[in-house]
């Protein structure tokens, strides 16, 4: 009995799988004591880490082998700054995969529309390619006219569209014709 599942609850199953794994994989670089000593007499700063509970989070269970004699450890001690830090690698393995799963979304979206927009668009015989040079009191009856006509979402897109290569197009005749900055 073969069922085929929509894609999206294919993908939401697979995501679940992931995430599932992800939780059950224990890190034991989730917890840390980390020890900054400067450095003391003749001996130079070093930064000490060591997976230790919490209550023990000192210099003395942290820093191993003391690098001073034992009459010399409490005072070494004394410098020392011992943070204990705690982290969820699974919480950021998690945002790393929302992430790029966005990221992929996007992309796959993107992809589409560079497909599908040459079917769906419609080509317009009094609207003339970006190339051409043309002044822009000619072009602007036709960009007008498009506008006029823009009732649903995509024909005011590509109104927008053409008004914004128009600009281009003017843009550039200033800058490489004229030898012009705009200002």
């Amino acid at each position: 009995m073969n069922t085929i599942l929509p894609n999206n609850i294919t993908s939401f199953g697979v995501l679940v799988m992931v995430v599932g794994m992800l939780s059950n994989t224990l890190n034991f670089e989730d917890v840390r004591c980390k020890c900054i000593c400067p450095p003391y007499r003749n001996i130079t700063g070093h930064i000490y880490n060591r997976n230790v509970s919490q209550k023990d989070c000192n210099c003395l269970h942290v820093v191993a082998p003391l690098p001073v004699p034992v009459h010399d450890a409490e005072a070494y001690c004394l410098l020392c700054e011992c943070k204990y830090e705690e982290r969820s690698s699974n919480t950021i393995k998690v945002t790393v995969l929302i992430y790029l799963s966005v990221v992929g979304a996007l992309l796959l979206y993107m992809l589409f529309l560079l497909l599908v927009e040459p079917l769906i668009r419609k080509r317009d015989p009094h609207t003339q390619p970006l190339h051409n040079e043309v002044d822009s009191e000619e072009m602007r009856p036709h960009v007008d006219t498009g506008l006029a006509r823009g009732n649903t979402v995509l024909e005011r897109v590509e109104g927008a569209q053409q008004r914004w290569k128009k600009q281009v197009q003017e843009q550039r005749k200033t800058v490489f014709d004229r030898h012009k900055l705009l200002s």
